[in-house]
C-alpha cells in the first residue's frame, strides 16, 4: 500500500503541475515542456528511492514485502597499472629551415632555382652582380705577378751578396701583402655567389633578377625535412616529471597519424613570461607529410602506479559528506545496495584511481548505480559474477 500511494502521489502531482502550466502553443514549446516533466519524473523517483533505502534500513520487512529487487550489473574490483598522461600542443621545427640573404648589396644577375626545387649543398642558387670585385682581383693577379717576378730576381741578387737584405725583405713583404689581399678579393667576390648551406627544397623565392638585393632582406628559403623534432611548452608545475628517453605518443590531428618517440630534450629554463619549460620530441626520420610547424598533440605519461584500484569516473556520486560508490555486499537476505565512502585520485581516459574506500573482492555497482539507495536489495543481471566470487573465497 506504501508504494501505490507513493506513486499514486507522484501522478497526482504531474496532472496538477501540468494543468497549472499554461499549454505551450509551437512544437519547440511541446518539446521543452515534456522534457521538462521527464526531469520532474526522474526527481521524483530518486527522492522515492531514497526514501524506500532510509525506509529498509528501519524496517527489515520493508524491502521484502513493498518492493521488489532492482536489477543492477556489477564490477569486480581487482588491482591493475594505472596511467596518467598529460596532454599538450607543440609545433613541428626543424633547425634546418632557414631563410638565406645577401651579404653585400649588389644586383641580383642570376636566380637559378625555382620554388619546389630541390637543391644539394654548395650548389649556386643566386648570383649577383661583382664586377667591380672582379676587376680588383684582376689588377691584384697582375701586380702579383710582377712582384713575384721582382722578388725571383732580388732573392737571387741577395744569393750572390749584391744588394741589401732590406730591398730582399721588402721585395718579399710586397709579394705576401698582394697574396693575402688576392685572398681577401676572391672571399668578397664568393659573397655574391649565393649558395645552398645544405641539401633540401626551396621554400620560396623572394627576389627576381635585376632586383637589388640587400644584406639582412631574405633572397630565399630553404627547408630540409630531415633531423625534425617537435617543440612544446610544458607548465612549470610539472617540472621534474619528465627526463630525456620518457616515451610520448605524438597525435596530428591534421594527418590523423598517431606515431610513438621519446623526449630528447628538457628545458632548464622557465618561460618568464608564461611560466612553462621546454621539451623536445625526437621524430622519425622516414615521415611523410610532416613540414614545419605541423600541430602535434603529445601526450605524455607523469604519473604511474603498477598496482591500483581504478573504476569509472562516471560511478563515483557526491553528496553533502564527499564521495562514494555502491557495492553489492552478499547478506542472509541476498545482496544489498551499501554505500562506501571513497577518496579519488587522478584521472585519465574517464577512469579514476581510488586511494582509499574500495578493496578487491568489492562489487562495484554499475548498470543501475544512479537507481539504488543504501540497503536497497538488488538483483544481478548475472548472478554468476558474485557466486564465483563466494565460491572463490
Amino acid at each position: 500500500m506504501t508504494r501505490l500511494f507513493v506513486y499514486l502521489f507522484t501522478v497526482l502531482l504531474l496532472v496538477v503541475v501540468a494543468c497549472s502550466s499554461p499549454a505551450p502553443e509551437g512544437l519547440d514549446e511541446k518539446k521543452a515542456q515534456l522534457k521538462e516533466y521527464q526531469n520532474q519524473v526522474k526527481e521524483l523517483q530518486r527522492k522515492i528511492t531514497t526514501l524506500e533505502g532510509e525506509i529498509a534500513a528501519q524496517d527489515s520487512n520493508f524491502s521484502t514485502v513493498s518492493k521488489d529487487a532492482a536489477l543492477v550489473t556489477v564490477l569486480p574490483i581487482e588491482k591493475e597499472k594505472f596511467e596518467h598522461f598529460i596532454e599538450v600542443r607543440g609545433n613541428v621545427a626543424s633547425d634546418r629551415n632557414v631563410t638565406i640573404g645577401a651579404e653585400a648589396p649588389a644586383e641580383v644577375t642570376q636566380v637559378n632555382v625555382e620554388k619546389g626545387d630541390q637543391v644539394r649543398k654548395g650548389q649556386l642558387l643566386v648570383v649577383q652582380d661583382a664586377e667591380t670585385v672582379k676587376r680588383s682581383i684582376e689588377e691584384l693577379q697582375t701586380s702579383l705577378e710582377l712582384a713575384r717576378t721582382r722578388y725571383e730576381r732580388q732573392a737571387n741578387l741577395w744569393d750572390k751578396k749584391i744588394g741589401t737584405e732590406m730591398q730582399y725583405l721588402e721585395a718579399k713583404n710586397n709579394v705576401e701583402s698582394l697574396e693575402r689581399r688576392l685572398a681577401s678579393a676572391q672571399t668578397q667576390l664568393n659573397s655574391y655567389l649565393i649558395r645552398a648551406p645544405f641539401s633540401g627544397t626551396v621554400d620560396e623565392v623572394y627576389v627576381k633578377e635585376g632586383e637589388m638585393a640587400q644584406p639582412g632582406v631574405p633572397m630565399l628559403r630553404l627547408v630540409s625535412l630531415q633531423e625534425m623534432y617537435i617543440v612544446a611548452d610544458i607548465s612549470e608545475t610539472y617540472l621534474g616529471d619528465f627526463k630525456r628517453g620518457d616515451s610520448v605518443t605524438v597525435n596530428f590531428p591534421s594527418l590523423n597519424n598517431t606515431i610513438k618517440s621519446t623526449i630528447s630534450s628538457v628545458g632548464q629554463v622557465i618561460n618568464q613570461n608564461n611560466r612553462t619549460f621546454e621539451v623536445q620530441v625526437k621524430l622519425p626520420a622516414d615521415e611523410s607529410l610532416l613540414l614545419p610547424n605541423l600541430l602535434a598533440v603529445l601526450h605524455i605519461k607523469d604519473f604511474e602506479a603498477s598496482e591500483a584500484v581504478a573504476i569509472p569516473t562516471n560511478l563515483i556520486q557526491i553528496d553533502n559528506r564527499g564521495d562514494y560508490v555502491f557495492v553489492a555486499n552478499q547478506t542472509e537476505e541476498g545482496l544489498v545496495a551499501n554505500k562506501k565512502r571513497v577518496e579519488r585520485g587522478l584521472t585519465y581516459n574517464n577512469e579514476t584511481m581510488i586511494k582509499s574506500g574500495l578493496e578487491p573482492g568489492d562489487h562495484l555497482i554499475d548498470e543501475g548505480s544512479r537507481e539504488v539507495a543504501e540497503g536497497i536489495k538488488v538483483k544481478l543481471a548475472d548472478q554468476n559474477v558474485v557466486d564465483n566470487a563466494v565460491s572463490s573465497k
